[in-house]
């Protein structure tokens, strides 16, 4: 079922697409920015961006008021997330992010659950299967990213939860 997304009211609001000199403004105006970012990716199941592909989404242009935050702007927003652990740069041009609106423990905790909750610790599992399988359809991690997937089992892994295996056709995971 796709939710509609609910704008914040400053989306509709001419002076949040620049950034506000005064600190406090500025401080709460990222904080905004943070959270719409966060919810946008999360309610569109969006992992991998780029910068371009942020710039010319609805997210950071509303053309209804014909307004869109400029690319530096952009970068400062997303660069405040990445302080926030909840970005990560995929190359050295910081041109391409990985958006976590949920950390990878958190992810890792969701799994497990469902793990427990259906009685399935000790048994193996592709990493096709737990992200795509017709088991998890209902489950907030179905179609959860590879890499991002991989994060969250390495995070079971630590806490001795989970063991990360090689299959004969790939990789899979055991849960304890």
């Amino acid at each position: 079922a796709a939710m509609s997304f609910e704008w914040p009211w400053q989306y509709r609001f001419p002076p949040f697409f620049t950034l506000q000199p005064n600190v406090d403004t500025r401080q709460k105006q990222m904080t905004a920015w943070c959270s719409l970012v966060l919810s946008y990716c999360r309610l569109n199941k969006q992992y991998i961006m780029t910068v371009m592909e942020a710039q010319e989404s609805p997210l950071f242009n509303n053309r209804k008021l014909q307004r869109k935050l400029p690319m530096e702007s952009i970068q400062v927003v997303l660069e405040e997330l990445r302080k926030k652990g909840n970005l990560e740069w995929l190359d050295k041009n910081k041109s391409s992010f990985l958006i976590m609106w949920r950390r990878p423990e958190e992810w890792g905790k969701l799994i497990y659950q469902w793990v427990s909750k259906n009685g399935l610790t000790n048994s193996v599992f592709t990493l096709y299967e737990l992200s795509n399988g017709d088991d998890t359809e209902n489950e907030e991690f179905h179609g959860l990213e590879e890499s991002m997937l991989l994060r969250a089992l390495q995070a079971l892994q630590q806490e001795h939860r989970a063991e990360i295996i090689t299959l004969d056709d790939g990789r899979g995971v055991k849960f304890f």
